[in-house]
């Protein structure tokens, strides 16, 4: 074999793809071989989200075409939501592609900033006037031509605070007065205003993404689960001292109950029914007969159960297995940015891998009745135009991380 043809093939093999390519001049032969393709980030990962998000549009507007002919949405045309969704993920598109020119050094300088202004969104949306009041909570401020929900912003603030507080922490990491109890009154803060909305599940998923950058950023195993009793604890004594938080347990306990079937179980009972008519194959796109006024909520909190009622049991495993990869895939990306002595791009994306993950094990585990119902989406794929920018920032930031990671391990500089 000559020689240029071995090197051109030995450098092929180590490589993993391409985005642009570059000539090398071969010591010793007067011709110019052609260069690794490299890739510049995780293109599987994007096709991954690509996929979640047509598949939520194709759902979405599945889910929504028939609410028109309900008196609550009689106003709006069959296209209204689908229209609106496609807005929003035009919107999230063009917000990712600014945000994947922003270096991860920025977001970092940056982060306490931010988290300042997710908490005064917080605080702007309990005002009269500003906020905006649905099914009796306050948790939308209206800008036109969409609803922005502060909550989902609050989520990625949280990320990139709670990494910058670690990175800036790391001398008194194992002092847990000094290095925890400061980053437990901010999240109690956010939690307090979330409460007052009210939305406990926004408040569970930023506690949780807290607790788990916190434990991965170096806070001992005590800690951690000292950390983990007290949340516990919080969260059942809100729902001992809230009525209605009780009723929806009790609910969830057993929603075929004759007091819970009409009430607070209606929701769950309704997605089960969807999810047991799909079967193993679904009954077909458009199929769904749960759809049609009896499931509320069908294209937000419980597109899956419509997904299982039109896809049957293989969609929504190729639903969770697309969910499974795509954490797992972005917490691989996070501890290559920490092995690199990159410790906040890391706690970032393994941030975003609990948030997505976590949220989506909740929704999931609402629609298929293993959870209490709880008002969270399924990020990437339900209605929501908020949800859907804050999630496609998200990723557009973790995108970046892996785009440092790759030109550094290239000899670059991100």
């Amino acid at each position: 074999m000559k020689m240029p043809a071995l090197l051109a093939r030995l450098v092929a093999r180590s490589s993993e793809g391409a985005t642009m390519q570059l000539p090398v001049r071969v010591s010793g032969y007067n011709g110019i071989a052609a260069a690794p393709r490299v890739q510049v980030f995780d293109q599987t990962l994007v096709w991954v989200v690509v996929g979640l998000l047509l598949f939520g549009l194709v759902m979405v507007y599945s889910a929504s075409i028939v609410m028109p002919d309900n008196p609550r949405f009689a106003r709006y045309g069959q296209m209204h939501f689908f229209g609106r969704h496609i807005v929003s993920l035009g919107l999230a598109f063009v917000a990712a592609l600014l945000a994947f020119q922003v270096p991860v050094a920025v977001w970092e300088r940056y982060a306490p900033w931010l988290f300042v202004g997710s908490l005064v969104t917080l605080m702007l949306v309990l005002v009269p006037g500003i906020g905006s009041v649905v099914n009796g909570a306050r948790r939308w401020i209206s800008l036109g031509f969409m609803s922005f929900q502060p909550s989902e912003m609050a989520k990625l603030a949280v990320v990139l605070y709670a990494s910058n507080y670690m990175v800036r922490k790391m001398e008194v990491k194992e002092r847990f007065f000094r290095a925890v109890l400061p980053m437990a009154v901010a999240v109690a803060v956010v939690g307090m205003l979330l409460l007052a909305e009210p939305d406990m599940g926004a408040f569970m998923v930023i506690a949780i993404i807290a607790m788990g950058i916190l434990f991965l950023g170096g806070v001992n195993a005590r800690m951690f689960f000292l950390i983990a009793a007290v949340l516990v604890f919080a969260f059942v004594m809100m729902i001992a001292m809230s009525d209605w938080r009780r009723e929806r347990i009790f609910a969830y306990l057993d929603p075929w109950d004759e007091k819970h079937a009409l009430g607070k179980g209606y929701q769950l009972s309704h997605a089960l029914i969807a999810i047991g008519r799909g079967e193993i194959f679904g009954v077909g796109l458009g199929g769904s007969v749960e759809k049609l006024h009896w499931l509320p909520e069908a294209h937000t909190d419980f597109l899956l159960a419509v997904i299982g009622e039109e896809f049957g049991f293989i969609g929504i495993v190729v639903v969770i297995a697309a969910f499974f990869w795509l954490t797992r895939r972005i917490i691989h990306i996070g501890r290559q940015a920490v092995a690199m002595d990159r410790l906040f791009a890391g706690l970032v994306a393994q941030g975003v891998a609990i948030w997505m993950g976590f949220q989506a094990f909740i929704n999931m585990g609402v629609n298929l009745g293993a959870l209490p119902t709880k008002g969270l989406t399924l990020p990437l794929m339900s209605y929501g135009g908020s949800a859907i920018l804050m999630n496609m920032v998200a990723i557009a930031v973790v995108l970046r991380i892996d785009f440092e990671n790759r030109t550094l391990m290239r000899g670059g500089r991100p």
